[in-house]
């Protein structure tokens, strides 16, 4: 089956890696090889799962062990974007969207979203409120997703706006991850982590307020 682009529903987030040339084969192979969407956005949710598992094995007192554990969870936490990708391409390029489709596209993202977080509080247990940014920084990714889920349903298009989207979220957590391999040469064990998580936490309040303003914006502006 060829990959052809069709329009969505307005509540696909926009990507410009669905055009490149790996992506489309990739997306090729999985409906050949009649792999649904649904699994895939079910496959994202283990990803985080793997994510989280390594943050939670991972704590700064074990230097050697946390780095590890956050390589482990970089991995994985682009595993769980690239399932983030195919399930979308799977299902709009590849034609097989499902009638359940909307509920896996959305569910599995704020499952893994919480799970990232919340062990990922929990790796960087030993600085001041490391659990409670976890949490912290859980509930408002989480917040932001109905946000944009309440301009959806007040009949506007859904705003995949920043500074603190999915991608924007897990790119920071990713490189975090990375360079925490680094980070024993000039800061203490944890600490790149544990800044990436206020990061998050702050970037996603900003993204809230914005994404509320253009809601209500666009409702006044009727």
């Amino acid at each position: 089956m060829s990959l052809t682009m069709t329009e969505s529903s307005g509540a696909r987030r926009p990507l410009k890696s669905r055009q490149t040339g790996w992506a489309k084969a990739l997306a090729r192979f999985l409906v050949k090889s009649h792999v649904s969407p649904n699994a895939i956005s079910v496959a994202s949710v283990l990803f985080a799962i793997g994510a989280g598992v390594a943050f939670y094995f991972g704590s700064p007192d074990k230097p050697v062990r946390y780095m590890q554990m956050l390589v482990i969870a970089a991995v994985a936490i682009q595993g769980r974007l690239l399932c983030n990708l195919m399930d979308g391409m799977v299902a709009v390029e590849g034609g097989r969207q499902t009638k359940s489709g909307e509920v896996f596209n959305d569910l599995p993202d704020r499952i893994a979203d919480a799970v990232i977080f919340i062990q990922a509080g929990y790796a960087v247990h030993t600085f001041a409120f490391g659990r409670e940014l976890g949490w912290c920084a859980a509930l408002l990714a989480v917040f932001t997703a109905y946000v944009r889920m309440l301009g959806g349903a007040s009949g506007l298009k859904q705003s995949f706006m920043g500074p603190m989207a999915k991608q924007h979220r897990m790119a920071i957590m990713t490189a975090a991850c990375v360079l925490s391999i680094f980070e024993t040469w000039f800061l203490p064990t944890g600490t790149l982590l544990w800044v990436a998580l206020i990061v998050v936490a702050v970037g996603c309040v900003v993204t809230i307020v914005l994404r509320t303003v253009n809601i209500v914006r666009g409702l006044e502006a009727r």
